[in-house]
């Protein structure tokens, strides 16, 4: 099954979702361009997103086809697996039981499967950031002969919970499946029933996500998109998927990407975990040398420019799922596809670039032009006074005037005239601007009003350092 950074990461009209939220035009547009321009260079049948902004729900799209044969398109409400994005909620579920007492993170694995290799060495928080040193059983990118059989948890851990470890426990980072078999096994011995009983009783139905389901459980329906693969650069065959139980906890989870965008919403807005839980939840973990692992528990955590960013990757036979929530933009970004290539990758890093670019100030260039142009006036000892609020006229006595055109009209006609800050104050936008000339560097500082007029035209020599 897929590791997080190494992903497994023709068209039809698309379908839409209704939305909390709207994204501009623009970036709707430039978001459509983005998803198909992947699709028509991969192959990939389709991809299918949900973008959350201002922490809500604002665009969810599906594009391509859920099915080749018989050209079935992909819409939002389908479902999609998603492989490994599973883990973050398998770990969710255990901190909820940690909450009540029913566990701890140091609890050793011996306390629930004493049977397991070096069980008293490892706890339940090596299961969950991949640092106990148990084999991955599910490390091959295809569904190998045994495994398209029917299979119980058990007797995973039985096969590659009971070889040697790869490592001692703590002193290495290496993704395993196998420790989210045993995490799932502990969580149902400790509840008495199914994980995904559990996951639908204390997050689905209180985020409100309706479409989530166990794969290894509930048949896959022809609603449903089919899953493909690709030998080498050939045409898209349908996958074959793993047997029953194969995946469990490590990847079980199948839902909508406007359901996965109601759980990167719950993380944002701190709604299922307790501050101190979810602290938990996205807090790198450390090896015993100090080394960090970039990777929390069930999530990977990164942190770009200062900010963090919560991501994972998952996949399973025929399906490929990206999703990263940015906590401090209030942004999340849901990518699955419906075929085992990088595809949904790329796409999530094009729609992050889209959504994270510098938003765009539409009054810029007009504000420029009338500080360019007020510039050059006061430097000639001239003024359009309709340009100004009656404050600013009141400012601009004949005196000021005159000692603007004395000091200004000697530097010569500037050179460059660029933005350097905008904000909004008093009502107003408050920007300061930096004037080149031949002999001298200034700053100018100006109040716009909502309607375009100068309510402040201030000119004071650069900081030494500017000049």
């Amino acid at each position: 099954m897929t590791q997080p950074i190494r992903l497994r990461l023709t068209l039809v009209f698309l379908f839409t979702l209704p939305l909390f939220g709207q994204l501009p035009a623009a970036t709707q547009t430039a978001i459509d361009r983005a998803v198909e321009k992947v699709l028509t260079k991969t192959g990939v049948p389709s991809a299918s997103i949900a973008i959350v902004r201002d922490g809500k729900l604002a665009y969810a799209h599906a594009y391509g086809l859920a099915g080749l044969s018989g050209k079935v398109p992909a819409t939002p409400q389908m479902r999609y697996k998603i492989g490994s994005n599973s883990k973050q909620i398998t770990a969710t579920a255990m901190l909820l039981l940690a909450d009540e007492g029913k566990v701890s993170l140091d609890d050793p694995v011996s306390r629930y499967f004493p049977e397991l290799t070096q069980a008293a060495d490892i706890s339940i928080r090596r299961l969950l950031s991949h640092t106990s040193g148990y084999e991955d059983y599910y490390a091959l990118d295809y569904v190998a002969p045994y495994m398209a059989l029917p299979t119980t948890p058990k007797s995973i851990m039985d096969i590659w919970a009971k070889k040697p470890l790869n490592f001692p426990p703590g002193t290495q980072w290496q993704y395993s499946n196998t420790n989210f078999v045993i995490a799932g096994a502990i969580i149902e011995k400790i509840t008495g029933g199914p994980l995904i009983d559990f996951l639908r009783a204390r997050i689905f139905e209180p985020l409100g996500m309706q479409s989530p389901v166990d794969v290894d459980k509930q048949p896959w329906s022809e609603r449903d998109p089919l899953g493909y693969t690709r030998f080498a650069l050939g045409p898209p065959r349908v996958a074959q998927p793993e047997g029953a139980n194969w995946i469990f906890a490590a990847g079980e989870l199948a839902m909508t990407p406007s359901d996965m965008s109601l759980w990167d919403i719950s993380l944002i807005n701190g709604t299922i975990l307790k501050p101190g839980l979810l602290k938990e939840l996205t807090t790198e973990v450390h090896l015993k040398n100090g080394a960090g692992t970039g990777y929390g528990l069930g999530i990977g955590v990164a942190n770009q420019d200062g900010h963090r960013v919560w991501a994972h990757g998952g996949g399973t036979s025929g399906f490929i799922s990206s999703n990263a929530t940015y906590p401090d933009d209030r942004l999340a970004i849901t990518v699955f596809t419906n075929q085992d290539d990088p595809a949904a990758h790329e796409i999530a890093r094009d729609l992050e670039r889209i959504l994270k670019q510098p938003t765009v100030d539409a009054n810029s260039a007009k504000s420029l032009a009338l500080v360019k142009s007020v510039y050059a006036q006061l430097s000639q000892g001239k003024l359009d006074r309709a340009l100004l609020t009656s404050d600013a006229n009141s400012y601009f006595t004949s005196q000021a005037i005159v000692d603007y055109a004395a000091s200004l009209k000697p530097l010569g006609a500037p050179t460059m005239v660029e933005e350097t800050s905008s904000s909004e104050r008093g009502g107003m936008s408050y920007r300061f601007y930096r004037v080149q000339t031949a002999g001298k560097v200034l700053t100018l500082s100006t109040f716009i009003t909502p309607e375009g007029k100068l309510d402040q035209f201030l000119v004071y020599p650069a900081p030494a350092k500017t000049q």
